[in-house]
C-alpha cells in the first residue's frame, strides 16, 4: 500500500528565512512560495534528487501550524508525506486495522493538486502521516 517517500515538511517561523538558508547556504532549488487556504499554510518546495522538503508557515491565525509554532517556536519536523495509489482503498485498509484519519475522513486537496489525508500521531510513533495519491 505504501509509496515512496513524498515529502518532509518542516513547520518554520521565517518562511523567507528559511527558503534562503536551503538556497543559499544548502545550494538547494527553491521553489516559489505558495498560499493553501484549504489547509492553512504557505509552503516552499526544497525539490531534491530524491525527494522534497515542504517549508510551512502560518496562513492567518486559526492555522493548525501557528498553535505548532507556539509549542515549538523554533519550527520543526511537522510531519511526513507518504505516496498511495488509491488513497480511498489506503484510508479504507488502514480504518480496519484501527488507525484513524483526521478530521472528515474525506481526502483534501493537496498542495501538488492531488488528493490527501491526514493520519492521527498517536496511532504512528508521534508521528504525523500525510498520504498523498500518485
Amino acid at each position: 500500500m505504501i509509496g515512496r517517500l513524498n515529502h518532509v515538511a518542516i513547520a518554520v517561523p521565517d518562511l523567507d528565512a528559511a527558503a534562503a538558508l536551503y538556497r543559499d547556504a544548502l545550494g538547494a532549488e527553491v521553489g516559489a512560495p505558495q498560499d493553501e487556504p484549504d489547509h492553512g499554510v504557505t509552503v516552499v518546495f526544497i525539490n531534491l534528487p530524491n525527494t522534497k522538503i515542504e517549508l510551512l508557515h502560518p496562513l492567518g491565525a486559526d492555522s493548525p501550524i501557528a498553535g505548532f509554532l507556539e509549542k515549538n517556536p523554533s519550527g520543526g519536523i511537522h510531519h511526513v508525506c507518504y505516496e498511495v495509489e488509491d488513497i480511498i482503498a489506503a484510508r479504507d485498509n488502514l480504518a480496519r486495522s484501527g488507525a484513524r484519519v483526521l478530521g472528515s475522513g474525506e481526502p483534501k486537496i493537496g498542495a501538488h493538486g492531488k488528493p490527501v489525508l491526514f493520519l492521527h500521531p498517536k496511532d504512528f510513533n508521534g508521528t504525523l502521516v500525510e498520504l498523498e495519491q500518485v
